[in-house]
């Protein structure tokens, strides 16, 4: 009898973490459709490129950096809601962009959309470390990462049917968010109400280094990303080989998380998350001086995009048992806000690249990984406690 319940516990487990797993899937295929139509936008509204790059802008707002408190909002509320309507206003809000009347319209509809992926990310990664087994939580969460990673990589090819036939994939997101509903237990982390001073208290100690560690992680690979195209284009490559590179980032990125989350289940967190920072250090300068005219620059890709991207998952769990009675805040610090402040002062590698070359500061975003190493060296195992 108690080897049937349990036997019953772990499908409903398995059924809730590939319920989110296919809301993160199809809530980054929806934001990753945003900037591969940015040109057709324009055209449609009649604006500068400045005033359609503010899009951009105002998702990552809404839904990176505002994630803390989209997180702390969460755990107030029912987070069967975010986790099954997220994915829904995300996919809503951006697959309806050709059909506002008015660009400030358009500005709203993003914004809501932000809002949307900026409720789901905490309440699904929250679902996953409540109901994962605590031996096996660095597994549960980089597969959870890989299906956010897989998304991102599936929807510019969403973008391309064109700005009229979006909506169609709203449907995709209806039926998830329905399966999710359905799937997910209801009811609020805690029972009692959390005072926002102890909400403040959250992010100190350990956890105010993993995300100094994380932010200076994130701002060596944007920086990079956001380097390749003007590197490609000074060494005679053009659009094919950048989307060729960035396709291989990505596969590598969700393989590497997989196995860095595997590996920190068994030899610790703090252990892969310096280990994946150190290797990938020599590997990503041999890409930054490299191109694809030597055979050796799509293997490498692929390594330092796993290599870098080993420690993302890691560095969710390690928040969630830094914090373990606040894991949807623990997570939306990790996940979106240390993304959206790296992507906040990516607009300075930029800068750096007009005073000196893309090379220079690629190279410059690179060493970023020296710090964010060091700080990893220094922060204390997290206990593998169980969630409530």
């Amino acid at each position: 009898m108690q080897a049937s319940v349990t036997s019953t516990a772990a499908r409903h487990a398995a059924a809730i973490a590939v319920a989110v797993t296919a809301g993160h899937f199809i809530n980054d295929a929806y934001s990753a459709m945003l900037t591969p139509l940015t040109p057709a936008l324009q055209a449609k509204y009649g604006v500068s490129i400045a005033a359609v790059t503010f899009l951009s802008s105002v998702y990552s707002l809404t839904s990176s950096v505002l994630q803390p408190l989209l997180g702390i909002l969460g755990e107030r509320i029912d987070r069967r809601y975010a986790a099954a309507l997220g994915p829904l206003m995300t996919g809503v809000g951006l697959t309806l962009m050709g059909f506002v009347p008015w660009f400030g319209g358009l500005v709203l509809l993003v914004a809501v959309a932000g809002f949307g992926s900026g409720f789901f990310h905490p309440a699904g990664a929250a679902y996953v470390a409540q109901h994962s087994p605590p031996d096996k939580r660095g597994l549960w969460a980089s597969l959870f990462s890989a299906g956010g990673t897989a998304g991102m990589a599936l929807g510019p090819v969403f973008a391309g049917v064109g700005l009229p036939h979006l909506p169609w994939f709203a449907l995709i997101g209806l039926v998830i968010a329905a399966v999710t509903f359905a799937v997910t237990p209801g009811g609020v982390q805690k029972a009692r109400r959390v005072s926002l001073a102890e909400y403040a208290g959250i992010f100190r100690g350990p956890l105010v280094w993993l995300w100094a560690m994380a932010v200076l992680r994130s701002l060596a690979s944007m920086g990079y990303n956001a380097m390749l195209p003007f590197m490609m284009l000074a060494r005679g490559f053009g659009a094919r080989e950048v989307a060729i590179t960035l396709a291989v980032y990505s596969v590598a990125s969700a393989i590497g998380g997989i196995i860095g989350g595997r590996l920190s289940d068994r030899y610790g967190r703090t252990a892969v998350l310096r280990g994946a920072i150190l290797s990938t250090i020599p590997f990503f300068a041999a890409l930054i001086l490299s191109s694809p005219a030597h055979w050796w620059f799509y293997p490498l890709t692929f390594i330092v995009g796993a290599a870098v991207n080993a420690s993302i998952p890691v560095g969710v769990v390690a928040a969630q048992e830094y914090a373990p009675g606040h894991v949807a805040v623990a997570s939306s610090i990790m996940m979106g806000f240390s993304w959206g402040f790296a992507g906040l002062l990516v607009f300075l590698v930029g800068a750096l690249a007009d005073a000196t070359t893309p090379t220079t500061a690629a190279l410059t975003s690179l060493a970023l990984l020296i710090p964010s190493a060091l700080i990893a060296a220094r922060l204390p195992e997290p206990q593998k406690t169980r969630f409530d």
